[in-house]
Formats: structure tokens, sequence, C-alpha cells
């Protein structure tokens, strides 16, 4: 497990690019091999090593904010409440075993960055909201942990509306 711990965080855009690029780490003249550009029309255009890039600004949903992450290795202190109470066993199986709790590890990550757009740039034209699978997929999981996440309360609150208007 995470414990995100809050600080300054930087505003950034990240980009997603089609390609796979076997580097992780600084270089030494970013502008040489990254330099986007926004033409006369306000599409973003970029050339990655001779290819031709279309960019797609896409937003993130309201009320969510991207975050950029340092793990560290550094780990949050427990106190006695975080740490697991012990399951009771039932009364009827007196042969069961107590298991003791295990501890649960959980690292600090810095947020070094915030951000509320993504840049997708695909070859040969803008990308498409519809067929791009990174697309999709950042909608479908919005929306899958959305209904994972909605509170009893409040469903139980919009079906006695729904029944009351009916």
């Amino acid at each position: 497990m995470l414990s995100i711990q809050p600080s300054k965080p930087q505003k950034c855009t990240p980009n997603l690019l089609p390609a796979r690029i076997n580097h992780n780490g600084p270089i030494n003249d970013a502008e040489r091999y990254w330099k986007p550009e926004t033409d006369d029309k306000g599409k973003r255009h970029a050339y990655f090593r001779g290819r031709h890039l279309h960019g797609t600004t896409l937003p993130l949903p309201q009320n969510y904010t991207g975050a950029i992450l340092h793990v560290t290795d550094k780990q949050l202190p427990q106190t006695r409440t975080q740490q697991q109470q012990q399951q009771p066993a039932d009364e009827d199986d007196e042969d069961a075993e107590v298991e003791e709790p295990m501890p649960v590890e959980v690292k600090i990550a810095e947020q070094v960055g915030e951000f509320d757009e993504v840049i997708i740039w695909g070859h040969g034209g803008e990308v498409d909201g519809s067929g791009d699978a990174f697309v999709r997929g950042m909608n479908e999981w919005v929306g899958f942990a959305e209904s994972m996440h909605v509170d009893e309360e409040e469903e139980d609150g919009d079906t006695k509306l729904g029944e009351k208007s009916a």
C-alpha cells in the first residue's frame, strides 16, 4: 500500500507517445528530441524520431486530479488504530486456530506533480476518442471506479427519489 504525502506539486501535462523508449532518466538536450508546436488552427504537432505526430488534449473528468508520484523507500509508522484487530473465532468452532494479523507495509509516496489534462499523440492524425484504447480505457475506468465507490445512502436516496416521482 501507499500513503501519499501532500506537498507543493508542480503543474505539468503528461504526454502519451505511441513509442517504446528503453530509457528512464534525464537527457542533455530535451528540445533536440521533443519540441511540440501548435499551428494556426490550434492543433498540436511534433516530430519524434522522424515520425509526424498529432496531439489531442484529453481533459480529466470533473472533480478528478492527476498526480505524479515518487515512491520512496520510507515506510509509514503504524499506530495502534492502524493495526489490524484479531478476528474473533466462531463460538461453535472451538478447535479453530486464531491467526495473527500480518502487519501491512505502507510505503510513502511523495506527490511531485499534478495535472488536469493529458496529451495523447497519434500517428497520421488526431487521436479518435472512440477508437483509441487509452481514451476508452480512461472513460470506462472512471465510470467503473465511480460505480464501485457509490455510497449506499446516495444509492438508496436516488432510488427513493425515483420511486416518489413515478
